[in-house]
């Protein structure tokens, strides 16, 4: 059986007044983990004293501390929520997100990681300049940090809406919108107080009980089943309303030729998302080598690869042991996001929900300061010291424009979050991998590996990639025309694609070709294009911008 399932509250409104675990045990084990984080934080800023520090944690860390900290960002609330969510409700499908997610990393380790690393310092508008006009270039790639983080902002905060509101019993989209704000409030600070290196061991602490927690539960699940895997997926089969298929693909995406076409562009998004996620590449660059730069990522990959083979039993296991089923997890505050909080509720009680939705909650919070300072960095590093200042800007007044700057991208994702309430996260973030494919991957290959790729060349793949993606996305299902839209009052939707990958990243590649050939006509700067050359290959010089040049 084929076919989208997306129950509603309505249908069961005796499932969406009902309060999970006790509301104050879950807020003490909260405020706990932020109190801890914070620490973490206020510590670490004693050590925050230079440009370099904000930015680039003083390139202090090593590859194992760097790859676990990727695996933090990279592991986001997209990954806990929202994939476990997805399978709990749609099976093999939901595990689609996941396969998805992983598979992203060999093009990032293949193609851009070291390269990156070696070719810049605190930005992609480092690299994106190293040879191309470098006001009107760092001024694109800033303009597209901006908006990927933003996407990606909105996965986040809606998803700390969804938990904190299933966990404090917290009711009505009046009060979720001031959990949103409180969210938003802590991440301020985080980025405010710690910089880059605050947020790394934040990171690292986040990465390692999330991985942890994500392995008690599936061994918990596993065992509940006596080991076998077979019995749990038939249990899952057996409580869902799709019976078998959710063991089968298609159950979310095979409805119609336009769902199996949406789910091709959604795997050009996940598969290249990732390469072109500005908060992933800077953090290449808190570490001192190229050498250090490698295992990072293979850290990451291992790390990352064993919390998605987790996902899928936690999914399953949601499916099977969730009293009321996928039905049940589809009406709860937070909808499908709710899967895992209420699996660790049904597996441990009080205090294994507490803590695994705490776990979640400083999931989301590291990542969105680590969204909060890529977006703030390229602002203040690309165009205020690069494009307003033209390079002549003290290093303490960059930091301080960048907090200014975190402030308002604070208060704008807390709008954008409040706005997305309700949505699969996974969904969400997946739309902001489609933006990242889009705008920033083409240019960065075509950058480093093509000659002749010239400034013309960069504004018109990344201004075209980037407005594309983001007009198509307006223009999609996913924003207007149906019950599980953003605005479902309204319908502008023309686009019949939920994720506009399949027709922006395509774009994008043959616009950076057109821009090149039909646009301003420049040079080849041979010279500049054999030291980046040598520089991405090598690592000789890496600690240099463009700039000193």
């Amino acid at each position: 059986m084929t076919g989208s399932f997306t129950p509603t509250p309505s249908a069961f409104p005796w499932l969406a007044q009902e309060a999970v675990g006790e509301p104050l045990l879950n807020g003490g084990i909260f405020l706990f983990f932020v109190v801890v984080t914070l620490v973490i934080v206020v510590r670490a800023s004693r050590s925050t004293k230079t440009a370099t520090d904000y930015y680039a944690a003083g390139r202090s860390f090593t590859g194992p501390q760097n790859g676990v900290a990727i695996s933090g960002d990279y592991l986001s609330a997209a990954s806990f929520l929202g994939i476990a969510g997805a399978i709990a409700v749609y099976g093999y499908d939901g595990f689609l997100y996941s396969i998805g997610f992983l598979v992203a990393w060999l093009v990032a380790l293949l193609l851009v990681a070291e390269l990156l690393r070696n070719t810049g310092k605190f930005t992609m508008g480092d690299v994106l300049s190293f040879r191309m006009r470098r006001q009107p270039v760092r001024a694109a790639a800033a303009v597209s940090t901006l908006a990927v983080s933003f996407f990606y902002l909105l996965a986040q905060m809606a998803g700390a809406g969804g938990l904190v509101a299933l966990l404090l019993n917290v009711q009505g989209r009046g009060a979720q919108a001031i959990v949103v704000a409180v969210v938003g409030a802590l991440m301020i600070i985080y980025v405010l107080v710690g910089g880059m290196r605050g947020t790394t061991w934040v990171q690292i602490v986040k990465a390692t009980l999330l991985i942890v927690g994500a392995g008690l539960m599936t061994a918990w699940v596993l065992g509940s089943f006596g080991l076998n895997l077979s019995a749990l997926l038939s249990e899952a089969a057996a409580r869902s309303p799709q019976g078998t298929a959710v063991l089968e693909p298609g159950l979310q995406w095979g409805a119609n030729t336009t769902t199996k076409i949406d789910f091709v562009s959604l795997a050009i998004a996940l598969v290249l998302g990732t390469a072109g996620l500005p908060h992933i590449l800077m953090r290449f660059y808190t570490v001192p080598t190229a050498k250090e730069a490698r295992r990072s990522v293979v850290w990451a990959i291992w790390l990352i690869g064993a919390f998605y083979l987790f996902s899928l039993v936690i999914g399953y296991g949601a499916a099977a042991l969730v009293e009321g089923g996928p039905q049940r997890i589809a009406t709860m505050p937070g909808q499908e996001n709710s899967a895992a909080p209420l699996l660790a509720y049904q597996l441990g009680g009080e205090v294994l929900l507490g803590f695994i939705s705490a776990v979640a909650f400083a999931t989301i919070l590291a990542v969105v300061a680590g969204l909060t300072i890529t977006a703030s960095a390229s602002f203040a590093h690309d165009v205020y010291a690069n494009v307003i200042k033209h390079g002549e800007l003290e290093p303490d007044n960059e930091v301080r424009v960048a907090r200014i700057t975190a402030c308002v991208i604070g208060a704008l994702a807390i709008l954008g979050g409040i706005f997305a309430l309700g949505q699969n996260i996974a969904f969400l973030v997946a739309l902001a991998f489609a933006v990242a494919a889009s705008a920033n991957l083409p240019t960065i290959l075509y950058s480093l590996f093509w000659k002749r790729f010239n400034t013309s060349g960069v504004l018109w793949s990344m201004y075209g990639g980037l407005i594309s993606s983001i007009v198509l996305i307006i223009l999609s299902p996913a924003v207007s025309g149906s019950a599980t839209s953003m605005v479902p009052s309204v319908d502008f939707a023309v686009f019949p694609l939920k994720n506009p990958a399949l027709v922006s990243v395509p774009l994008a590649f043959l616009l950076g070709v057109i821009g090149t050939y039909v646009g301003a006509r420049e040079p080849v700067n041979e010279a500049k294009f054999s030291e980046m050359e040598v520089r991405s290959m090598t690592g000789a010089g890496a600690s240099r911008t463009a700039a000193d040049h």
